[in-house]
């Protein structure tokens, strides 16, 4: 080694070592409680919890989870409520079609029945019965669902059949087979599936007349796709009308156990993977055993209590960014919050919003959201009066309709009750009114209803609906067939007015 390279050896030893003399005297050193990631600092100082305190939290993320679940399966269970409550009573079968001949009224317990159509309902199982043809009649507004409440089609004006009826085939989830021509085709992603279907009255001398349309409805027919004319069973039309129903969705624990039945039942992909992984957080998974233990039992009730409070709350006290009102000056609400029939958003799931639908009501389809002209139908729905109060039976109010409500097919106001949608019980029974009365109408052509327990002195005995004393309640405006007016809201509701 030269002079020149002992110097630059000795001058680059002196520089490391000075580097390593930095670094043994730098806080970088070693890291020590006063320098910590935030998460470690925050969760106990990078340790594992106290045994107790984890045992609590575990228990509280089990009980949250069951009240999320909860939410996310409302839609399931409200079409199981409806199911097992009509085939206790009317019995099962994919040719029992319950049909409500003189309409529906209070005595059946559903949410938001309509009282103004005759309604024909059933539940058919594509597992149990294979694909199965439904001829539906002409003039017909309804619709198939699954059981999560998925539109499958719209049937009538609004479906294929455009009102001139025709045959729906309803093809099973796992269905590979042919599908033969000349059938509106339909293939579910559950095995159950639900059957609604409304069909309109005629206007008699006295009011609306259910006989024709009674009679529509007893022209449809189901049947296995497979099965020889010999071997399909003859169809049944129980008269629903005027027997306690109870078709509404359990308020217990059986809620937790009907849900798994049907998790079993079901493809797995019939749920979506993030409501099965909630599920799955409670222990309810398909084809494993449900064993919640005595302190799981109690939170799943708890969630069960809990959860449709925390549903109705938001209910109450409305959505932030108002998208659930209909109009900028008035306090009648949508209850698609400017959604899709499936409840989408322009980015995102409104799952808070299909719960709260789904405490009330069922059955959403695309003729019910869609701005069809005179085709579709729309139901503005109040709570509140036009100072901003709740609807209470123990007051009067009215209600003006501006002349020529825009329904083509008919218009009708209806009471309801707040937490689940029934309609209030009283000697009316048929807490509804519609344009096939002989309603008293203004010079104008007008019209003027009221509510209250018992009948102002102001009002027609045609015009007045009855309410329940110290309960609250919804009026909802059903326009069917709607136009262009409801659209641009140039023709709107007035608010209901409290009377003094």
């Amino acid at each position: 080694m030269n002079r020149l390279s002992a110097l630059a050896y000795a001058s680059l030893l002196t520089s490391l070592t000075g580097v390593a003399l930095s670094m043994s005297n730098s806080p970088l050193r070693a890291q020590d409680d006063s320098s910590i990631p935030p998460l470690m600092e925050q969760i106990n100082k990078g340790n594992w919890l106290p045994q107790q305190e984890a045992e609590s939290l575990r228990d509280e993320f089990y009980y949250q989870n069951a009240v999320q679940a909860y939410v996310l399966t409302l839609p399931i269970l409200n079409t199981i409520g409806m199911r097992d409550g009509s085939e206790a009573t009317f019995g099962s079968g994919y040719n029992v079609l319950p049909i409500w001949k003189e309409r529906m009224d209070s005595r059946t317990w559903v949410p938001t029945p309509n009282a103004d159509v005759i309604y024909s309902m059933s539940y058919l199982d594509l597992k149990k019965d294979g694909p199965l043809v439904v001829a539906a009649p002409p003039n017909v507004i309804g619709m198939f669902t699954d059981f999560y409440q998925h539109t499958l089609t719209d049937v009538g004006a609004i479906g294929p059949d455009r009102a001139r009826g025709g045959l729906y085939l309803l093809l099973p989830p796992d269905y590979d087979g042919e599908i033969p021509k000349g059938y509106f085709a339909f293939k579910s992603p559950t095995y159950n599936v639900f059957l609604f279907f409304r069909t309109v009255m005629a206007k008699g001398e006295n009011g609306p007349d259910p006989g024709p349309a009674a009679a529509n409805a007893e022209r449809t027919r189901v049947y296995p796709l497979w099965a020889p004319e010999k071997d399909v069973r003859p169809m049944q039309f129980p008269d629903a009308s005027g027997k306690r129903v109870n078709m509404m969705y359990p308020t217990g624990n059986t809620y937790w156990t009907k849900l798994k039945a049907f998790v079993d039942y079901e493809p797995v992909a019939s749920i979506d993977p993030v409501t099965r992984g909630m599920l799955a957080s409670i222990g309810i998974i398909k084809g494993q055993p449900f064993e919640p233990t005595d302190k799981q039992t109690a939170a799943l009730q708890k969630a069960i209590e809990t959860a449709p409070k925390m549903i109705l709350a938001s209910r109450q006290l409305g959505r932030p960014d108002k998208r659930n009102l209909y109009y900028k000056d008035r306090q009648y609400e949508n209850i698609w919050a400017g959604g899709t029939a499936e409840w989408m958003q322009d980015s995102y799931l409104d799952v808070l919003q299909r719960a709260s639908y789904f405490q009330f009501a069922y059955s959403s389809a695309p003729a019910m959201v869609m701005r069809t002209l005179d085709a579709g139908s729309k139901y503005p729905f109040t709570a509140r009066d036009a100072d901003g109060n709740f609807l209470n039976g123990s007051n009067a109010y009215k209600l003006h309709l501006p002349p020529n409500p825009p329904a083509a097919l008919f218009w009708a106001v209806t009471a309801y009750n707040v937490t689940d949608g029934s309609m209030p019980e009283t000697k009316q029974l048929l807490p509804s009114i519609n344009g096939f009365y002989k309603v008293k109408t203004n010079d104008d052509g007008s019209v003027d209803l009221y509510f209250g327990t018992t009948k102002p002195a102001e009002a027609p005995d045609a015009n007045w609906i009855q309410t329940v004393a110290g309960r609250d309640f919804i009026a909802a405006v059903r326009l069917y067939g709607t136009g262009t007016e409801f659209f641009d809201q140039t023709w709107k509701p007035d608010d209901v007015v409290k009377l003094k």
